[in-house]
């Protein structure tokens, strides 16, 4: 139930999305990989902090870094907004919030089990060259 926490439910849109980008409609601004930490403030059912990594294409959410029990569905909005249903077992969560270009931020919470904040960070890919 604890790598439940960590999913993030993304979801939400511009009120006009004809009006963006193609990139910005779908959500693809937000590709990548993201680092997320989620901090528990209430319950005693949860651990204090987790840590996953997520990767976010063409606007779908997929969790790349849990348990097998664990699973996720949700979306990044064209105007970043987080909404993600999760679940692990029979415990179910959601997550909500909204990213920006590199961090973002929201709060999540496990039924009524447990609840707190979370923190998002893009990750940057590096490739080696030779001199």
């Amino acid at each position: 139930m604890s790598k439940l926490a960590v999913m993030l439910a993304l979801g939400a849109g511009l009120s006009s999305p004809a009006m963006l980008p193609a990139a910005a409609r779908d959500g693809s601004t937000f590709n990548g990989a993201w680092a997320v930490e989620l901090v528990t403030e209430s319950g005693m059912v949860c651990d204090s902090r987790y840590s996953y990594s997520v990767s976010v294409n063409e606007g779908q959410v997929r969790l790349v870094s849990a348990d097998s029990n664990a699973s996720m569905s949700g979306r990044v909005g064209p105007d970043g907004t987080v909404g993600l249903s999760v679940s692990n077992g029979t415990a179910t969560g959601a997550v909500s919030g909204r990213l920006q270009a590199q961090s973002g931020g929201g709060t999540w919470k496990v039924s009524s089990l447990c609840s707190g904040r979370w923190t998002a960070r893009r990750q940057t890919t590096r490739t080696a060259q030779a001199e």
